[in-house]
């Protein structure tokens, strides 16, 4: 690990490892003040995170910090003044992840069977995954992002799956934009964001 990077006067060191999930890797890169990626093997995933040993994992300051939200958190908590993700109000900061849980709970794991499984199992997957993402949608209300005027923490969170909603749509057979409108166009809206277009548009997702 490299440890000699200062810039602007904030010394920092810094690893990111987020190969599974790209998006939030690139939203937590506008936070800090160096960003690189390396080929992950075996042994540095055993060396960075012992525990689970796997990615995603940040390090900074020599110090590990894993799991892709946490990571997400983690950066809103130390670089608040440069990029704020969660609300200041105790109670929006609970609710973001509480939904930004209920994704990684209950609307990836069905969303795995729309493509993956079939018959029955299939079938179920995706009358969960729809349920899902309708409950979603509701607590976009009306604002164009989740977190309000702009990206936040729950956008975050979401926006690796929305990327997929084409390939659930032509495994399942069925129409997301039908069902949950308004989440669709919060997927395109986010899409025409300057991060988007400078970061993600290339990547190659999942």
């Amino acid at each position: 690990m490299d440890d000699n990077s200062e810039h602007g006067g904030v010394h920092v060191d810094v690893d990111i490892e987020i190969l599974d999930d790209p998006l939030r890797s690139e939203m937590v890169r506008g936070a800090i003040t160096h960003f690189r990626k390396r080929d992950t093997d075996s042994l540095l995933e055993r060396r960075v995170n012992p525990v689970q040993k796997k990615i995603p994992v940040l390090i900074h300051n020599g110090k590990s910090v894993c799991e892709s939200l946490i990571i997400v958190e983690y950066i809103d908590e130390v670089w608040k003044d440069r990029c704020p993700l969660l609300l200041a109000d105790p109670y929006q900061r609970a609710k973001a992840k509480f939904w930004a849980d209920f994704i990684d709970k209950m609307v990836y794991p069905p969303s795995d069977k729309v493509w993956a499984a079939n018959g029955e199992e299939e079938e179920g997957g995706k009358k969960a995954f729809i349920d899902g993402i309708k409950l979603l949608e509701g607590e976009l209300k009306s604002n164009p992002y989740f977190g309000g005027e702009t990206l936040g923490f729950l956008d975050i969170a979401f926006l690796p799956l929305y990327y997929w909603f084409h390939t659930f749509e032509t495994f399942g057979k069925f129409s997301i934009e039908a069902e949950c409108p308004k989440l669709v166009a919060w997927g395109e809206r986010s899409s025409c964001t300057p991060l988007y277009h400078t970061h993600i548009r290339s990547m190659t997702w999942r």
